[in-house]
């Protein structure tokens, strides 16, 4: 068992990157449900997001995307967001909500719309710039839906031509994390649909290009945990989108629908090296609050997160070496179970007190009162929420 002030230390330091739309209103593809005290701007998400950090300590990032969280000064949005405690993370771009993107962003067959959409990409750099922030997430809905619609060379190189001007615009300090998708909505062929996809072209760009992982992106039954540790032992994860779901992309609550699943990835970020913030790779969430109220669904996550990663901590590494190295297949395992199964709430309770901190983040969070402040302080304007 290893030392459980180490895994404190490792716990303190770990920072965890709250989604800006998961403050709005969002639902499914029937339906956009609206909950009473939702933030109508950007500003608003940031205030929503400090409440996150204020109770749990580890969560001082906010992710915005665009043009969702569009505002006239980018600048004076980073500096609200240092005002209330937390900064500005990485900068979402979103090709994939304007009409002309129907036959994709940066693969489209039309030239205008490939330079439409390039233009956006860089002046989310802009954005980057404006804000201190380091990454640029991009994620594109492009691909074909039937047999023959379109070229997939073709598309890949487009998509190569795309890359390669906008890693071409980044600063020093800046980087892309590049994020792929099985399928949806494109639903034959998706344009970046997997890790290798995604490697391969970071590769290509040079080391300033990492893989983003979301957990929610994968075929059934695919080995998450191997993909975060070869990408690990690559330098070439640069970011995890964490969420949860049982049948597709669901973007439930981290850890909801399979924690041990959660907790395997940990292990392999522990053993890989991923806590060290030197290693550069974000822990960001990226969730849909559809039914659920939305501060209360972000500190559960971020809380689920800090249990899988704290079992991952206690997992007695000296022990699992020997199990592997002698072949003791049962051993082996058995020290990850133990791990597993071990209860590290009153591990996190006791790290959260000795850092001033309420020991149950959603019941503080409650007993502040600021639901009843922004219910009733939030009426009138117009809701955030998907594609505002």
């Amino acid at each position: 068992m290893q030392d459980h002030e180490a895994a404190k230390a490792a716990l303190r330091a770990q920072r965890i990157e709250t989604p800006s739309w998961a403050y709005g209103n969002s639902g499914t593809r029937f339906k956009v449900f609206a909950q009473e005290g939702v933030p109508r701007d950007p500003f608003e998400k940031i205030a929503d997001a400090a409440q996150v950090q204020l109770f749990t300590g580890v969560a001082p990032i906010v992710s915005l995307h665009i043009p969702w969280d569009h505002v006239d000064d980018y600048a004076a949005l980073a500096e609200h967001a240092r005002a209330n405690g937390v900064r500005i993370g990485a900068i979402n771009a979103n090709v994939f909500q304007d009409d002309d993107y129907m036959l994709g962003s940066v693969t489209n067959p039309d030239p205008r719309i490939r330079r439409k959409a390039i233009d956006h990409l860089l002046a989310c750099v802009d954005v980057l710039d404006a804000t201190g922030s380091r990454d640029l997430k991009l994620w594109f809905s492009d691909g074909t839906n039937y047999p023959g619609q379109d070229d997939v060379a073709t598309r890949q190189g487009r998509l190569a031509d795309a890359l390669a001007e906008v890693y071409a615009r980044l600063g020093d300090d800046q980087r892309i994390l590049l994020e792929y998708k099985l399928f949806e909505p494109a639903f034959y062929m998706t344009d970046v649909p997997d890790w290798g996809t995604s490697y391969a072209h970071c590769l290509k760009l040079g080391p300033k290009a990492t893989v983003c992982v979301d957990t929610g992106h994968h075929a059934p039954g695919t080995n998450i945990e191997f993909i975060v540790a070869f990408l690990l032992r690559e330098g070439r994860l640069g970011a995890f989108d964490f969420n949860s779901r049982f049948y597709a992309d669901d973007d439930l609550m981290v850890g909801s629908a399979d924690p041990f699943q959660l907790f395997r990835i940990m292990h392999e970020v522990v053993r890989g090296g991923g806590l060290n913030p030197a290693n550069g790779v974000n822990f960001m969430l990226d969730q849909c609050h559809n039914i659920e109220p939305k501060i209360p669904g972000q500190i559960r996550s971020v809380t689920n997160v800090q249990e899988a990663t704290a079992k991952a901590l206690v997992v007695d590494g000296e022990a699992l070496a020997a199990a592997q190295s002698s072949g003791d297949v049962l051993g082996a395992n058995a020290v990850l179970m133990d791990a597993y199964n071990t209860d590290v709430r009153p591990l996190l309770r006791g790290l959260r007190e000795e850092q001033g901190l309420a020991p149950d983040p959603i019941a503080a969070y409650h007993a502040g009162g600021y639901a009843e402040k922004i219910r009733a302080e939030r009426v009138g304007g117009a809701q955030a929420g998907w594609g505002a």
